[in-house]
């Protein structure tokens, strides 16, 4: 992963989403701190009825079934004082 400053940013913008759209990931640096990253666009990914049934039809942890019985049946607000 490539670095850029602000400033580079600002200058070269075209070039940098270029790059981008290449595949590559930029981190965009403030003052020498990284502060985001710029990369591919990530294009959502479908999936067939058949792959989702897959999943549900799989079964489910064995403790799972135990565990969600001592889940409350009111949740509430942790930072609530009442």
């Amino acid at each position: 992963m490539s670095e850029s400053g602000l400033r580079e940013l600002r200058q070269n913008a075209s070039d940098l989403v270029r790059r981008a759209e290449a595949g590559e990931s930029i981190t965009i640096t403030v003052s020498g701190r990284p502060a985001a990253v710029l990369g591919p666009y990530r294009r959502r990914t479908w999936h067939t009825f058949d792959e989702i049934a897959d999943v549900l039809a799989t079964p489910t942890d064995p403790g799972w079934r135990a565990e969600s019985g001592t889940a409350d049946d009111y949740p509430r607000d942790p930072w609530d004082s009442e």
